[in-house]
């Protein structure tokens, strides 16, 4: 996981050293977005992790919560992302960022009371 980590933090170095937006256009963007989006997913599910397993102080039972923190992992980084997205067309307001943070809590909470944990 550390080394998906090492990888994403690299391609999103690149992306920001090697390709101008500008210039590129759209691919560019979508490159600079999703190598952004797997920074951050990656960032937040090992903090997640690391987390988890801090509070439990059992490795067995930090590791029953993998798939939750790199789910959670994967919606923080949606929300930066989306909100990094409105900010970039400047339509990003105080109640868009509330709409959106508001969203992905609903979703989070759907796939814990849907899986139980």
């Amino acid at each position: 996981m550390r080394i998906s980590w090492a990888v994403t933090l690299i391609a999103w170095g690149l992306v920001l050293t090697h390709i101008d937006p500008e210039k590129s256009g759209a691919p560019g963007w979508l490159l600079f977005y999703v190598s952004f989006f797997l920074l951050l997913a990656s960032t937040f599910a090992l903090l997640l992790i690391w987390i988890w397993h801090h509070w439990q102080k059992d490795e067995d039972a930090a590791m029953m919560y993998i798939g939750t923190s790199f789910r959670q992992g994967a919606l923080l980084a949606l929300l930066f992302v989306g909100l990094l997205f409105l900010q970039q067309y400047r339509v990003l307001t105080w109640w868009d960022g509330a709409l959106s943070v508001a969203g992905i809590f609903l979703i989070e909470l759907y796939f814990l009371t849907r899986n139980g944990s």
